[in-house]
């Protein structure tokens, strides 16, 4: 099994990244591969809309989305972490989900999604709720833990001290390992679930 980690911060080896590798620690115990993407400090912009991945199966800019696409098709389960800023995420890392969930013309159903945000003190539940939309929109089962998917910290390496921020991440990681597990099974034995032709209904 592999879990593809998403690093949204702009400080590689911050605080985000404390709580990602926590995550990872209990992943290779479990015998799960991951691979964190650094995206947090590169220059990606958001969607224009264009409609060119319709046609051509790939976002017209041609960046780290379009690499980790592949990536994204592979893994059995994504975890996205972000610092959180004004209450919400990164803004490099929405724009890297915008395009790389609305471009990456692959089945994503089932593939299990989890995300972290990390603060100082507040704006982290409500990070959490906008990241967890694009799992949801996705078809994809979201792994929980034993509180919200959370750690403090402010200056770089602080979150090494919230002891219940990584116990979260930890179990987090066992949950979602767990789920994997029981999903590989299931699609073994029942398959996936049955898709309807989409509807799309437009009020205007």
């Amino acid at each position: 099994m592999k879990v593809l980690m998403i690093n949204g911060s702009p400080h590689k080896e911050g605080n985000t990244y404390i709580a990602l590798r926590e995550m990872e620690k209990v992943f290779h115990s479990e015998g799960v591969e991951t691979e964190i993407l650094h995206i947090g400090g590169m220059d990606i912009r958001g969607c224009i809309a264009c409609g060119s991945c319709m046609e051509k199966g790939k976002c017209v800019f041609d960046d780290i989305v379009n690499e980790a696409a592949p990536k994204l098709a592979e893994c059995d389960g994504l975890v996205v972490g972000s610092p959180v800023y004004y209450a919400s995420a990164n803004a490099t890392l929405i724009a890297f989900l915008d395009r790389l969930f609305y471009s990456a013309h692959i089945d994503k159903t089932m593939k299990v999604g989890a995300c972290v945000a990390v603060a100082r003190r507040g704006g982290l539940s409500a990070t959490f709720d906008g990241l967890n939309k694009y799992f949801t929109i996705s078809g994809m089962p979201v792994a929980s833990s034993q509180y919200w998917n959370s750690v403090h910290g402010r200056t770089q390496g602080e979150a090494a001290q919230d002891e219940e921020g990584l116990q979260t991440m930890r179990t987090l990681a066992r949950n979602m390992t767990f789920l994997m597990k029981s999903i590989a099974l299931g699609k073994e034995k029942f398959g996936l679930p049955v898709k309807e032709e989409p509807i799309r209904t437009n009020f205007i």
